[in-house]
C-alpha cells in the first residue's frame, strides 16, 4: 500500500503497489496475484475524482455535511394531528405534507415503512388520517382503496400501541383500551427492574412523557369519524383472549390490568408529584436548540405532555420545542404529477426527518474524502475536524447513571444531543480526525483522548459495545404490551464494537484487554454462514462490512479462519451485477439475508471487507469495483432509492441520503490506495 511519510494517502489515482506485493493476493493461493487491470484502476480514479468533487461541494460553510434521513410516512402524519392537537396547524404546512404522503402511496392504497417494501398497517392507518386532515374525500379512489385494505387487516383494532395513542387523542380509539403507563414509573431506582434506563435512550425519551399523556388521557373533538377504518363500527375494540399465565406474555397483561385498577385508586398527591418529577425530567433533557434527543418522536410526545401539565403555547420550552419541530422539515418543490405530488397541482412538498445526523454524516464524509487521497491539511478536512471538535460533548448524561465514575467526552449524531452522545459516532469521529493535520495538534489530541477513554468506559461487561448505554441489556422491557412498535433496550452489537475496535486499534491499543475482549466477541458472534449481524445499518452485509476491517486493523491475519469464512460467505451473495445487495426483509425472514438489489452503500460495506482481507485483485472485489463505476451518475453522485439503515431492525427503517456517496468513496479510495495508515497502526 502507498502513503505518505506523515501517513496519509496519496493523489487520487491507481495505487503504485510493487509487484511483490502481496498483501492483496489472496493469502492461502499459490502462484502468483492475478495481473493488474489498468482499465479497471483507470475507471475508479475516475469515479473517485468525481465523486470527491461532488462531495466537497455538499460541505456546508461552517464545515458540515448533513443528508436527508428519509424514514416513513407515520413522521408527517403524527406532525399533522401533533399541530391539530396544538391548534397550530395550518393550510399551507397541511396541504405540503399531504403532497409528499400521496406521493407515497402504493397503487393498491396501502404505505410501507421502506422503499419496495410490503404494505404496513400502521403506516396506512396513520397516512390515511393525515390525508382525510387535509381535506381528502374519504370516497376517493386512492382513499377507498386504503381504508378497504385497512379493514381486511383488522382495521384499527390491529394497528400497533402507538397509533392507537394518537388516534385516543382526538376520541378515535378509546384510552381504557390501550396498555397503561403510570408516571410514577419515575420514581423506580435503576436497580430495580422496568426502571426508565432499563429502556434504551430513545425509547426512555419517549416514554416519560408519553406517562404524562397516558395519566391525563387528553381527549380533542375529532373532525370526523373514521368509521370507515373499523371492520365493524359497532364493535371496534374486540376482546383479545389473554396468553397462557405461565408465559411472560400472560404475565405482563395480567400486570398491565393490574395497573388500570391501580389508576382508579391512585393516590391523587402522589400521582401529581410523579408528573412534575416527570416534567422536569422534560424540562431539563431539552437540548439548546429546544429538541429532546435531536430526535423527533421525543420531541413530539414531550410537547404534548409539557402542554397537558399547564405549559401554555407561548412558554419559551414550548416555543423552542415547537420551532425544533419546525427543523426536522424538509421542504422542496414539486414538478407536476412528480414524486410526493400525487394532486397534480406542483405545489411544494414537506418530508419530516425522524432525526438529522450531521456529526455521523461528517465523519464519513471525512473518512471518505481523506481514504480517497485528499491531503490531510486539505481547507476542507481542516474545516470538518474544526466543526467535529466543537461538536464534542464534554458534560455528563444520562449514560452515567451506569457508568457514574466515568469522565465525559464523545459525540452524539445529532447538532443538539448533548445528553446521549453515542459510542458509534464517537469511534467513528476519532477514526475521522486522526485523518486531518489540525493546525492546532495539542486539542485535536485532547479531544481524541477524551473520546478514547469514554468509550473504553462504556464498554459492558459482556466486553461489547452498545450504542448509547452500558448493559442494556434486560429482558424485560421489548416484553410490555406497550413496546410493539420496535426495538427498546440498547444491547451490544457487532458493528458498534467492530467500530470501537478499529478505533482503538488504530490508536495503537489493539493489544489493550478492553480491545481484544471486544475481538473475543466479535468472533464469538460471527454467524455460521460467514457474516456477522448488522443491527444499525442493513444487514449482514453492513455488519461483515464493519468486522471485517476492526479485526484486520487490529492484527487478525487476512488467512484467519473467520475472515476466510466472511469473504467466502460475501462472494456467494454477490449479484451478477457486481454489487451487493440487502432487503430490509433479511431482519424477519432469513432466506433474505445476503439477498436484495444492488446498491452503491451495501456494495461499498462489502468491499471494504473484501478488500481489508487482501482481496483487492479477486474476481469479486475487481467486480465489485467496475459496478460502482458504472452506477455513477456524471456529476459523481449514486442513486440509491433502497433502505440501507435502521433505528429499529425491520420496524423502523432509515435511507441516509448521504451513505450512497461516502462509503462508495471510500471503497474506491481504498482500492486505489490501500488501507489509511493513522499514527497508531503500521504500515502492513
Amino acid at each position: 500500500m502507498t502513503a505518505t511519510t506523515d501517513g496519509s494517502a496519496g493523489a487520487v489515482g491507481p495505487r503504485a503497489a510493487a509487484a511483490s506485493d502481496t498483501t492483496a493476493h489472496h493469502p492461502g493461493t499459490t502462484g502468483a496475484p492475478p495481473p493488474p487491470d489498468p482499465a479497471l484502476d483507470a475507471a475508479a480514479a475516475r469515479a473517485a475524482e468525481r465523486a470527491v468533487t461532488h462531495l466537497l461541494g455538499r460541505q456546508d460553510p461552517e464545515g458540515w455535511w448533513k443528508g436527508d434521513l428519509a424514514t416513513n410516512v407515520t413522521m408527517d402524519a403524527e406532525d399533522l394531528l401533533l399541530r391539530r392537537f396544538l391548534g397550530i396547524l395550518d393550510p399551507d404546512t397541511t396541504r405540503a405534507a399531504a403532497r409528499f404522503v400521496r406521493g407515497e402511496q402504493h397503487e393498491d392504497g396501502t404505505w410501507a415503512t421502506f422503499y419496495g417494501g410490503p404494505a404496513d398497517l400502521n403506516a396506512t392507518i396513520e397516512a390515511y388520517v393525515a390525508l382525510r386532515l387535509a381535506g381528502d374525500d374519504p370516497d376517493a379512489p386512492h382513499m377507498a382503496r386504503a381504508s378497504a385494505w385497512v379493514r381486511e387487516q383488522g382495521g384499527i383494532a390491529a394497528a400497533r400501541v402507538f397509533t392507537r395513542i394518537w388516534l385516543a387523542l382526538f376520541g378515535w380509539w378509546d384510552w381504557d383500551d390501550l396498555p397503561e403507563l403510570p408516571p410514577e414509573l419515575i420514581f423506580l431506582p435503576s436497580w430495580v427492574p422496568l426502571n426508565i434506563y432499563d429502556f434504551g435512550c430513545w425509547a426512555r425519551q419517549t416514554i416519560v412523557p408519553l406517562t404524562v399523556v397516558s395519566a391525563h388521557r387528553p381527549v380533542r373533538p375529532a373532525p370526523f369519524p373514521l368509521d370507515e377504518l373499523h371492520t365493524d363500527p359497532a364493535r371496534p375494540r374486540p376482546v383479545k383472549p389473554l396468553a397462557p399465565v405461565a408465559s411472560w406474555d400472560g404475565f405482563f397483561q395480567r400486570v398491565d390490568k393490574g395497573l388500570h385498577l391501580y389508576r382508579k385508586v391512585a393516590p391523587r398527591r402522589l400521582r401529581k408529584v410523579a408528573m412534575n418529577v416527570a416534567a422536569r425530567w422534560i424540562v431539563e433533557r431539552q437540548e439548546n436548540d429546544g429538541c429532546w434527543g435531536g430526535i423527533q418522536p421525543p420531541a413530539v410526545y414531550s410537547v404534548i405532555a409539557l402542554h397537558l401539565l399547564g405549559y401554555d403555547l407561548e412558554h419559551p420550552v414550548m416555543k423552542a420545542g415547537i420551532a425544533s419541530l419546525d427543523r426536522f422539515a424538509v421542504w422542496r418543490d414539486a414538478a407536476p404529477g412528480g414524486l410526493g405530488d400525487a394532486g397534480g397541482d406542483g405545489g411544494p412538498v414537506r418530508m419530516i426527518e425522524a432525526c438529522q445526523s450531521p456529526v455521523w454524516d461528517t465523519c464519513l464524509a471525512t473518512i471518505a474524502l481523506a481514504d480517497a487521497g485528499l491531503p490531510p491539511d486539505h481547507p476542507a478536512l481542516v474545516k470538518a475536524a474544526d466543526w467535529m471538535l466543537d461538536e464534542e460533548i464534554t458534560r455528563t448524561g444520562d449514560w452515567a447513571v451506569r457508568r457514574p465514575g466515568l469522565p465525559p467526552g464523545g459525540w452524539a449524531f445529532e447538532f443538539h444531543n448533548d445528553n446521549y452522545p453515542d459510542i458509534d459516532d464517537t469511534a467513528e469521529v476519532v477514526l475521522a480526525l486522526r485523518r486531518v493535520r489540525h493546525p492546532d495538534p495539542a486539542r485535536l489530541d485532547a479531544a481524541v483522548a477524551r473520546g478514547v477513554r469514554w468509550t473504553v468506559g462504556m464498554q459492558s461487561r459482556n466486553g461489547a459495545w452498545g450504542a448509547f448505554d452500558a448493559d442494556n441489556t434486560s429482558p424485560f422491557p421489548n416484553r410490555l404490551p406497550f413496546c410493539d412498535f420496535g426495538e427498546v433496550i440498547d444491547p451490544p452489537s457487532a458493528d458498534v464494537t467492530a467500530h470501537v475496535v478499529e478505533m482503538l486499534a488504530y490508536e495503537g491499543r489493539a493489544d489493550h484487554p478492553r480491545a481484544r475482549r471486544g475481538i473475543d466477541w466479535l468472533l464469538a458472534e460471527q454467524h455460521p454462514d460467514g457474516g456477522w449481524f448488522g443491527r444499525w445499518g442493513v444487514n449482514y452485509v453492513y455488519g461483515t462490512g464493519s468486522v471485517v476491517p476492526a479485526l484486520v486493523a487490529a492484527g487478525l491475519a487476512p488467512g484467519h479462519t473467520a475472515i476466510r469464512r466472511a469473504v467466502r460467505w460475501l462472494e456467494s451473495v454477490q449479484n451478477e451485477d457486481g454489487g451487493w445487495g440487502e432487503d430490509l426483509r433479511s431482519y424477519d425472514e432469513p432466506e433474505w439475508i445476503g439477498r436484495g438489489a444492488s446498491t452503491a452503500s451495501q456494495t461499498a460495506w462489502a468491499l471494504l471487507a473484501l478488500l481489508a482481507a487482501g482481496e483487492r485483485d479477486s474476481a469479486a472485489a475487481r467486480r465489485g469495483i467496475a459496478h460502482l463505476a458504472a452506477t455513477q451518475n456524471e456529476d459523481g453522485s449514486w442513486d440509491e432509492p433502497h433502505f440501507t439503515g435502521t433505528g429499529f431492525p425491520w420496524d423502523f427503517s432509515i435511507n441516509y441520503h448521504l451513505y450512497r456517496q461516502v462509503f462508495p468513496l471510500t471503497a474506491l479510495g481504498r482500492y486505489l490506495h490501500g488501507d489509511p495508515v493513522l499514527p497508531g497502526r503500521k504500515a502492513a
